[in-house]
């Protein structure tokens, strides 16, 4: 039987635990916090990223459908 389950992958509950403990280890408990403020940052500059380009997308197809109703 070839079973394929998609992201089997990735680790469980139990895993993501020592990979916190290790993040901890590494960065220390002062740097947590700059390091998710910065990654804050990042996801909503890509947030208004995607949204400026759904903007623009927008504005091309309802020139698009001017023109071809002219």
């Amino acid at each position: 039987m070839n079973s394929f389950i998609p992201f089997s992958f990735l680790p469980s509950g139990s895993e993501w635990i020592i990979i916190l403990l290790v993040i901890l280890l590494l960065f220390g408990g002062k740097k947590i916090p700059e390091l998710m403020k910065g990654l804050g940052k990042g996801v909503k500059s890509f947030k208004e990223g995607v949204n400026e380009a759904k903007e623009e997308i927008n504005k091309a197809k309802d020139e698009i459908k001017e023109d071809v109703e002219k």
